[in-house]
């Protein structure tokens, strides 16, 4: 046996980078490389040959699961296990020449806050699917700065590490669907580069066609390499606040008309959320194509939250705003302890700012800024947040203070 020379290839030590000695032979650099290739390739041809198995989970079990993280929204949750389950019972039903089960994209509707999209990051904790998140208001149509169409795919085979038959039975979230509704009812001159046309570039991946991706995202060019994704076993959930809807839904159900019989009509409405009697109708005269509304056929509503919900909120769940302030805390070995009244002090400046669960969030960073900065230097290992210092610290933060009037 040569010492100086490749066993695989015969190239000697002075035409390579490496030679890597072994007990009983050598292997050069360039080998290495070819060898992590075929291995690379052989392991996922065997992947895609043979995918896991799925395990259905009941509705009942899916919306167990998301209680123990999201608050009320009970209708939400229903529908939402209810198109996940059928989407599972999709992918593992033999195939059949009579029935032919067409998938049930969904979109949500909801003020900003309510939760839409931490129902869709909670529910991906449950699934044996990949799962993505992405957001719509980066799309345009092709030939314009920004992402096309095809791009939101390149997160969902990321998720799958790029296991084509994997990600095809994967789960989409398109949050801020309603950025991209139309501008106006009249066609305008200018083009809108990312309403119209982009609600037209979603319909053949809404409704199941095979589709080239940009591995790396971005934009797309003759020259670079494609994955083909069959998208009709892929679920998308749309998500958006629909802000201004509201006044939509009052038009049509004639809140506002004086007349005779107006009493009657009106009656048993509720005016403090008209979201909860939402129809196709609205999304249309809202701005999404009728196209787009037909593939998206579940149309689920997501209630305000009330006092009691924000309350709940912040204490509740497995991942609560106190749970995760007392986590952080406790890796300083630091007690954190918050008196009752201060939770109730948070909830009406959330209301007081109208920012949903959200504005939970931003409320506690102002009144926890001073503590997190310096309890991790001082002596003491208790630090009890009571109302009056969460009103000191509150009124003095610049959110406050430079509140528009």
């Amino acid at each position: 046996m040569e010492r100086n020379k490749c066993s695989f290839c015969g190239r000697k030590k002075e035409e390579v980078d490496l030679l890597i000695s072994g007990i009983s032979g050598f292997i050069c650099n360039t080998c290495v490389e070819q060898a992590e290739a075929i291995v690379k390739e052989e392991v996922k041809t065997k992947k895609n040959a043979k995918l896991p198995k799925l395990k259905l989970k009941k509705p009942i079990d899916i919306k167990k699961f998301l209680d123990q993280y999201v608050i009320g929204q009970d209708e939400a949750k229903k529908t939402l296990s209810v198109a996940v389950y059928n989407h599972y019972k999709r992918l593992v039903q033999p195939e059949r020449e009579d029935v032919d089960i067409e998938k049930s994209n969904i979109v949500m509707v909801g003020e900003t806050g309510t939760g839409k999209t931490l129902l869709a990051k909670t529910i991906a904790k449950l699934l044996d699917v990949p799962f993505t998140i992405v957001d719509a208001t980066v799309l345009t149509e092709a030939g314009y700065v920004g992402e096309d169409i095809e791009s939101l795919l390149t997160r969902l085979l990321q998720a799958a590490n790029y296991n084509v038959e994997e990600a095809q039975r994967g789960i989409v979230f398109i949050d801020e669907i309603d950025k991209i509704a139309r501008k106006g009812d009249n066609p305008s001159i200018t083009r809108d580069v990312s309403g119209e046309g982009v609600q037209q570039g979603l319909l053949k991946l809404l409704e199941g066609s095979i589709v080239n991706v940009p591995p790396q995202g971005g934009r797309k060019h003759p020259e670079q390499k494609m994955i083909a994704v069959d998208t009709k076993n892929i679920l998308f959930i749309c998500g958006g606040a629909f802000e201004g809807i509201d006044k939509i839904i009052a038009r049509r159900l004639n809140t506002q008309v004086v007349g005779f019989g107006t009493r009657e009509k009106t009656t048993g409405i509720d005016k403090s959320n008209f979201l909860q009697y939402i129809s196709p109708m609205d999304l249309r005269h809202f701005g999404l194509i009728p196209e787009i509304i037909g593939r998206l056929p579940v149309i689920a509503h997501l209630n305000p939250l009330d006092r009691t919900a924000l309350r709940s909120i912040l204490t509740e769940p497995k991942n609560s705003l106190v749970k995760q302030y007392t986590t952080l805390f406790e890796m300083d070995e630091l007690s954190l302890v918050f008196d009752e009244e201060t939770y109730d002090y948070i909830v009406d400046k959330a209301i007081e700012f109208q920012l949903g669960a959200r504005g939970l969030r931003s409320i506690c960073e102002a009144i926890m800024l001073d503590a997190m900065y310096e309890a991790p230097s001082g002596n003491e290992k208790i630090f009890t947040i009571s109302k009056e210092y969460a009103m000191a610290k509150f009124e003095s933060h610049s959110m406050v203070k430079f509140k528009a009037s």
